[in-house]
């Protein structure tokens, strides 16, 4: 097949369809039915599992497990992104990665307490696939559109892969709930394990099929090649610091980020093991509805915040965002009951689109002008990545130590605030927009 032209409709559509194919990963595995399976593994008041020699509270273990993915993910990141830039045959990476993640979730079918060492590896190499790829995907982008065309397409993307995640998740849901007993339930949310793998991996051939194999460069990955992502990583953090404004942005954002990335990791494990559900048919339509709700309502979210961030711009904004997202975390403190739940999934939803979207689009502001974007972003990612493993790592661990989901939620609040704080010191006046 002759390769498609730069910028011809069909290559940006293959493109894009690979949100459709994999964002059913995080919606269906991270967030939805992986989190209400793995807590039906544990009946009654059971919270506890004997793992790696010892006993650990069911939640706080996929908490550490989690946090070991992202900083496997944080340090080879660099090491794909120095390849991708290099390597003649990109499109094999992606591939790897995407069967990778696909192949683990299916084998999440097989998770089991008394199998609990393969399950946790398919859930450990599922985030790893799903995010090594996005590394090889996201490269991929100034390779089939043209400058005017990369933020329509990105956006495309990120349509398709709500639109496809949502429909799978509606699937999942109506084959869950066909069910009269408890145990065929669960025997069907493994399905959809299988379901979500199959899923990724038929609907990713359209992909790989017009993609492009790579760049022309056919030179050979050298120890020099290698390693030359985290080169460019020491050349743009020594750019960073030397900018005072986007020195100060960018830690404030370290910092409430690893809050909001947590928040989102850990919603369903909260609302399965906190809420006062009347029983287990409520409780698994209740969880999914309200990871539905935080979908759709952080589309809105990401539009009220462009809207505030224009008016009364961006650092402004983000500041009343972080002080919305602090009070979010203490009212979780209190949260009991389905409603309030559902209220609280509503607010996380406001939050999360719109924090998401203005932090990025802010440290783009405050980048200096330079042609390495990618580098400067890979930065951003890394550091977004080590957030997440800090703030899971220290939610596990709260979790642990006091036994309850509540003191960790609440624990959060202090990142947020000094995520306030910080942003209070970033010079205003260098967007054009304060």
């Amino acid at each position: 097949m002759a390769n498609l032209e730069k910028g011809s409709s069909k290559l940006l559509n293959a493109w894009a369809f690979y949100d459709w194919a994999n964002s059913v990963y995080p919606l269906v595995i991270s967030s939805a039915i992986f989190p209400i399976f793995y807590a039906s593994l544990f009946p009654g008041n059971q919270t506890e599992v004997a793992v790696f020699g010892t006993t650990i509270k069911n939640t706080a273990l996929i908490s550490f497990v989690t946090a070991a993915a992202f900083l496997v993910v944080a340090f080879i990141s660099p090491l794909l992104s120095g390849i991708a830039d290099y390597v003649g045959n990109k499109k094999r990476f992606m591939q790897f990665f995407c069967y990778l993640g696909a192949l683990s979730c299916i084998g999440l079918y097989w998770f089991s307490l008394e199998n609990i060492y393969f399950g946790l590896a398919c859930y450990f190499f599922g985030l790893i696939g799903f995010w090594g790829s996005l590394v090889f995907y996201n490269s991929y982008l100034p390779d089939v559109a043209f400058n005017e065309q990369q933020d329509g397409l990105s956006a495309k993307g990120y349509s398709l892969g709500y639109f496809g995640s949502v429909i799978l998740l509606l699937i999942s849901l109506a084959l869950v709930m066909s069910q009269e007993t408890d145990a065929d339930k669960v025997e069907t949310m493994k399905l959809t394990f299988v379901l979500t793998g199959i899923w990724w991996i038929a609907f990713s051939q359209y992909t790989f099929y017009h993609l492009p194999k790579g760049n022309k460069n056919n030179d050979k990955v050298t120890r020099a090649v290698f390693f030359n992502g985290f080169r460019e990583l020491k050349k743009v953090k020594n750019q960073l610091f030397e900018n005072l404004p986007l020195k100060r942005y960018l830690i404030s954002f370290f910092v409430y980020s690893m809050a909001v990335q947590t928040v989102m990791l850990v919603a369903v494990y909260f609302g399965e093991q906190e809420i006062n559900w009347e029983n287990d048919d409520q409780k698994t339509i209740g969880l999914i509805i309200s990871i539905l709700v935080i979908q759709i309502v952080a589309v809105f979210g990401a539009i009220l915040t462009s809207l505030a961030s224009s008016k009364f711009g961006n650092i402004k904004t983000l500041i009343f965002i972080n002080a919305i997202w602090a009070v979010i975390c203490v009212f979780a403190y209190f949260v009991t009951t389905p409603m309030h739940f559902y209220i609280t999934a509503s607010f996380v939803g406001l939050v999360m689109g719109g924090i998401q979207a203005l932090s990025r689009s802010t440290y783009s502001k405050f980048l200096p002008k330079t042609d390495d974007t990618t580098s400067f972003f890979s930065f951003y990612d890394v550091s977004e990545k080590v957030g997440i493993v800090i703030g899971m790592l220290l939610y596990g661990f709260i979790d642990q130590i006091t036994g309850s989901m509540r003191n960790s939620i609440v624990f959060l609040t202090v990142f947020f605030i000094v995520g306030l704080l910080l942003l209070l010191r970033v010079p205003k006046k260098v967007l054009s927009n304060e």
